[in-house]
């Protein structure tokens, strides 16, 4: 198989903390450590756990965040098509507090490929999945060649901009930045599927044929932090769906691992080998 990432991979500071700081505190950042995150970046690496060729189009700036970046990528051995900007990179602080809860600070504007950048956009059309966490609408189009397209409902403004109609657009119920029904969506653009997560309840299929439920694996008994649950899941899912599976059949594959990387602070430490 062969499966393409196209999204946004930040410098990311995560550790630990008492509770999140209020107006005027100080809060010391426990057993911190570096990875490559965000939302292309998680799901990438997911990918990068199974037998499937991986590419990733992404946008990097120009400083040592970038340089850690590209490291941390390049060593995969997946095929990393790079646009630099003439900016810093963004970079993500992220505080996970004793009840496993992620609070995200953002430093600039997230870096994204664009359709016009110089990248092996044609590559796309031999992919047999892509999953989309970009901001441009044109490079969506040029996702849409992919055999199966995965959308994030992040991404809400940038899919109805493309008039592109993907297969599945995943989420999670439990934010609203996310939240999608299938009447979201004028008829030329709706989905085969929408697929809202909604944490330790499972979560959602919504099809022209209904809804259907699928079950939340039982999380692991050792504490650990959720940030990057739900991208380590839509990794899974894009890879379930390439292999062919019914889209209720590959959530319910995919969830085992989101739900593993709940079980320690850093989500690339945990991520299961998808097979």
């Amino acid at each position: 198989m062969r499966i393409a990432v196209i999204g946004h991979v930040e410098h990311v500071t995560l550790g630990r903390v008492p509770a999140v700081p209020r107006t005027g505190e100080i809060a010391h950042l426990q057993d911190p450590r570096f990875l490559p995150g965000g939302g292309g970046g998680i799901a990438f690496f997911q990918l990068t756990r199974s037998p499937a060729e991986v590419l990733l189009y992404t946008a990097l700036g120009d400083d040592d965040a970038a340089s850690a970046v590209h490291g941390r990528l390049g060593a995969t051995g997946a095929r990393v098509f790079v646009v630099q900007r003439r900016a810093p990179h963004t970079r993500d602080l992220v505080l996970i507090t004793p009840d496993g809860e992620r609070t995200i600070v953002v430093v600039g504007e997230p870096l994204h490929p664009e359709r016009a950048d110089p990248l092996p956009w044609e590559r796309l059309s031999s992919c047999d999945a892509a999953y989309f966490t970009a901001q441009d609408p044109a490079a969506l189009a040029a996702a849409r060649a992919a055999r199966v397209l995965v959308v994030t409902a992040r991404r809400r403004e940038a899919l109805f901009r493309s008039g592109v109609r993907p297969d599945v657009v995943v989420g999670s119920a439990l934010d609203p930045h996310e939240a999608f029904t299938l009447d979201d969506f004028p008829p030329e653009q709706r989905p085969v599927a929408v697929v809202m997560t909604e944490g330790a309840a499972g979560g959602t299929v919504s099809t022209a044929e209904g809804v259907r439920r699928f079950p939340a694996p039982q999380r692991p008994e050792r504490g650990g932090g959720a940030y990057g649950a739900g991208d380590s899941f839509a990794g899974a899912l894009t890879y379930f769906l390439a292999a062919g599976m019914p889209v209720i059949e590959a959530c319910a594959r995919a969830a085992p691992y989101g739900a593993a990387v709940l079980g320690t602070l850093d989500p690339l430490e945990a991520q299961q080998l998808l097979a």
